[in-house]
């Protein structure tokens, strides 16, 4: 969501400087400065995979993480939080075709629930997913775009699954999950570069043109992609 549906703005840093501080971890520090480095790194991972990589034990990490979702959650509803340009039409657009579509994110249900609400998209779309909804395991594994498969039953198989996605953990999800357009958007976190080494199969200047390159793929290859579009978040 955040990067390719969700203008992040610089959300995900201001959350971890909050969750940093919980750990004891202050601002301008090396130790801050190291930490920040590796968050920027690892955008589109679930924040808790990231925290416990940070802070190595479980209650750290979960101290970590609901310091984080409480800082993010408190970002969203005082106002910072908006769609990216196109990205509902795009969502609109897509269903219209008769095409399911699903968002997912790294972040917590609370948190991801928070962000719906403020942008009015409850009733957008067909399944939001988050990490712990397919048994806790986030991106790069490709349990969550599996997971809105088997929910909605919306294809006969992997290869009518398109994903997009603004990092290289997005396209690494879509690849391992046999899905057979896997787009990267550059709205986010990562460049052409990098998502490209992830394994993307198309990239496109934003998720507004995710309809069209949809369009053109199943032309060009006669195939159809009926299943969801999953979304990424950081």
């Amino acid at each position: 969501m955040a990067g390719t549906t969700v203008a992040d703005d610089g959300l995900v840093e201001q959350a971890f400087s909050a969750a940093a501080r919980e750990l004891g971890v202050e601002p301008d520090s090396p130790e801050h400065a190291d930490q920040l480095g590796y968050v920027r790194a690892t955008m589109g991972e679930s924040k808790i995979s990231v925290f416990r990589h940070l802070y190595g034990t479980e209650d750290r990490a979960q101290r970590a993480n609901e310091a984080f979702e409480a800082a993010y959650g408190a970002l969203v509803d005082a106002g910072h939080c908006a769609p990216l340009p196109g990205a509902r039409e795009a969502i609109e657009e897509l269903t219209a075709q008769g095409r399911t579509v699903a968002l997912s994110t790294g972040f917590a249900r609370a948190t991801q629930d928070a962000i719906i609400a403020a942008l009015g998209w409850r009733d957008l779309v067909a399944l939001t997913l988050c990490p712990s909804d397919v048994g806790g395991r986030g991106r790069p594994y490709p349990d969550m775009v599996l997971g809105a498969l088997l929910r909605t039953h919306a294809a006969d198989g992997v290869q009518q699954i398109a994903v997009a996605g603004d990092t290289a953990y997005d396209m690494r999800s879509g690849r391992r999950s046999g899905a057979s357009l896997v787009a990267g958007v550059l709205t986010g976190a990562h460049d052409a570069r990098r998502l490209r080494a992830a394994g993307a199969t198309h990239v496109l200047d934003s998720v507004a043109a995710l309809p069209a390159l949809i369009t053109a793929y199943e032309a060009d290859s006669g195939a159809g992609t009926d299943a969801g579009t999953a979304g990424a978040a950081p």
